[in-house]
C-alpha cells in the first residue's frame, strides 16, 4: 500500500518552499497544481492549492479556503532528532504550539503550525510512558 497525504494550501509556492526547507529535500514532483515529497518508499506528502481541489471536485466540496488558518490536518513525523527538525520549522516560519516535551504515550514531541495552519509534529519514541 502506498499512502499519499495531501494538504490543501493557500499558496503552493510558499508551502513548497516551507516544506523543502523543513524536510531538507527537494520535491519529487513540483508542477502547477501539485507538489510531492516522498517521505518513505510508501508515503508521499502532497501539497495541492485550495483552488485546485475546488475545481477538481466542484461545488459539493466545502471551500477549504474558508478554513484557512484553522487546523485541518496533523502531519506527525517520527524523526531521529525532533528538536532539530522543530527548530528548522520555526526558523522557516512555523508558529510554535508546544516545545519538545515527553508525552504520556511515550514519544518526545514538538508541535507547530505550518503556513496554512496545519499542525506539524516532530517526534521520537523514548520507550517511556506515564
Amino acid at each position: 500500500m502506498k499512502i499519499n497525504i495531501i494538504l490543501y494550501v493557500a499558496d503552493q509556492q510558499v508551502s513548497t518552499g516551507f516544506y523543502q526547507a523543513v524536510l531538507a529535500r527537494q520535491p519529487d514532483l513540483n508542477v502547477p497544481g501539485m507538489t510531492e515529497f516522498r517521505l518513505s518508499e510508501t508515503c508521499v506528502l502532497g501539497l495541492m492549492p485550495e483552488a485546485g481541489i475546488k475545481r477538481l471536485l466542484g461545488e459539493r466540496l466545502p471551500d477549504p479556503g474558508q478554513a484557512n488558518g484553522v487546523p485541518r490536518a496533523e502531519v506527525y513525523l517520527t524523526v531521529d532528532d525532533p528538536g532539530v527538525w522543530h527548530a528548522r520549522a520555526l526558523a522557516n516560519g512555523a508558529r510554535e504550539l508546544s516545545p519538545l516535551a515527553l508525552r504520556n504515550w511515550g514519544d518526545e514531541v514538538a508541535y507547530s503550525l505550518d503556513p496554512d495552519g496545519h499542525v506539524l509534529c516532530f517526534a521520537a519514541p523514548t520507550g517511556l510512558q506515564d
